[in-house]
């Protein structure tokens, strides 16, 4: 699974890239093998004035479906990724699991139309 995180209007630690991974890697790792890429967009929205302005973007690119695009907003920039990547697990497993049944269900249609 490639992941590429940047960060906008403050400096990415290494402690916070370190976070962005764990989480992502635990909540869709199950799902790598449909994962093509996940791009993270970090940013501090209001910047040094404070307030409720952290902002999480994941892209998931799914090859063959369409891609899941998530964005949380807070005043905590780690609630704000996890909250991001608990969204975004939930959509990818819905796609895929769509993904799936439609699959299923044309092939038991075109088996029908052989028997």
């Amino acid at each position: 699974m490639q992941i590429d995180i940047q960060a906008r209007n403050f400096t990415l630690t290494n402690a916070i890239q370190s976070h962005v991974n764990r989480r992502l890697s635990f909540a869709l790792g199950s799902r790598d093998e449909h994962i093509q890429l996940i791009r993270v967009r970090l940013s501090d929205i209001n910047g040094p004035r404070g307030g409720e302005d952290k902002s999480c973007r994941i892209q998931v690119v799914l090859p063959k479906l369409s891609i899941v695009i998530i964005e949380d907003v807070e005043t905590d920039l780690y609630t704000a990724i996890d909250r991001a990547v608990d969204r975004a697990s939930k959509n990818v497993d819905r796609r895929i699991n769509r993904h799936r049944d439609n699959r299923r269900s044309l092939n038991n249609s075109q088996t029908q139309l052989f028997t």
